[in-house]
C-alpha cells in the first residue's frame, strides 16, 4: 500500500490498522470516514507511530485514542 497518496482509502487502511494494533473494544465508535484527508499527515504520524512500537502502555493507548478522537471531523 501507497501510503504517500492522501486518499480515503489510506485513511481507512490505517484507521483499521490502528484500531488492529491497539485492540480497539470501541473500535466500531471510530469509523474511517468519521476522518478527513485534510487531516491525512496527523493520521500518518499516529499510524507509524502505532505500528513502530512493539508494545504500548496503557497511557500510551489512551493518549492515542484522545489524539484520534481530536482529528476526527466534526
Amino acid at each position: 500500500m501507497d501510503l504517500s497518496q492522501k486518499n480515503a482509502e489510506n485513511i481507512e487502511y490505517m484507521i483499521e490498522s490502528i484500531k488492529t494494533k491497539l485492540r480497539m473494544a470501541s473500535g466500531a465508535a471510530m469509523s474511517a470516514s468519521a476522518f478527513s484527508v485534510d487531516q491525512y499527515e496527523d493520521i500518518r504520524d499516529v499510524y507509524e507511530l502505532v505500528m513502530n512500537k512493539s508494545n504500548l502502555s496503557i497511557s500510551e493507548v489512551e493518549a492515542l485514542v484522545s489524539e484520534l478522537g481530536k482529528l476526527r471531523s466534526k
